[in-house]
C-alpha cells in the first residue's frame, strides 16, 4: 500500500517525526513538506498522515488548507493524525479537536501527540521570552516521544 505523510513544521520538529515515523512504515511512503508543495494528487496513496506542530494552539495554515481542500477524498483513505509540541495531558485532545475537521477526526483510523521541541537557535527574539516565560524553559529541549511514533506506525501498518 503506498502511504502518503504530509506536514507542516515551522522549526522542524513536526519534520523529524514524520522523517521517523516513515521508517517504521511497510510500503512506499511519501513525505511531502506543506510549506514546499501545495498541489498534491492524493488519488493514488491508500494511507494518508497528516501531521505538524502546534504554536499557540494552532496547527500551520498548510496543514489546515490541504485538509479542507481535500477533506472529500480523505473520507476515503485510511487517515492518521499527528500533532508535536511540548503540551501535555487534556490539552492534546483540545488541539486535535479544535485543529482538525470534526469529519476528518471522526473518520481517522489512528491519531496521536509525537511530542516536541524548544530550540532557542531557531527562535527569534519575542518568541524566546515567550517560551521563558510560559514554559518555563531557558535552554534547547527536545522531548520527541519515539514510543508514540512506534505505536502509531504500528496501527498504520494494520490497517
Amino acid at each position: 500500500m503506498n502511504t502518503l505523510i504530509v506536514y507542516a513544521s515551522k522549526y522542524g520538529c513536526a519534520e523529524k517525526c514524520a522523517e521517523l515515523l516513515s521508517k517504521e512504515l511497510i510500503g512506499k511512503v511519501d513525505i511531502i513538506n506543506l510549506k514546499r508543495v501545495s498541489d498534491i494528487d492524493i488519488s493514488k496513496y491508500e494511507k494518508i498522515i497528516i501531521g505538524g506542530s502546534i504554536y499557540i494552539g494552532k496547527i500551520q495554515k498548510e496543514v489546515r488548507e490541504f485538509c479542507s481542500k481535500n477533506l472529500d477524498k480523505l473520507t476515503e483513505k485510511r487517515i492518521g493524525l499527528f500533532i508535536c509540541g511540548m503540551q501535555e495531558g487534556e490539552i492534546i485532545n483540545t488541539e486535535f479537536s479544535q485543529n482538525f475537521n470534526p469529519e476528518l477526526i471522526r473518520i481517522t483510523d489512528v491519531k496521536e501527540h509525537f511530542g516536541g521541541e524548544f530550540i532557542f537557535d531557531k527562535m527569534n527574539f519575542m518568541e524566546k521570552i515567550i517560551v521563558k516565560k510560559v514554559s518555563k524553559v531557558t535552554s534547547n529541549k527536545s522531548n520527541i516521544l519515539e514510543n508514540n511514533i512506534h505505536k502509531f506506525a504500528q496501527v498504520m501498518n494494520t490497517i
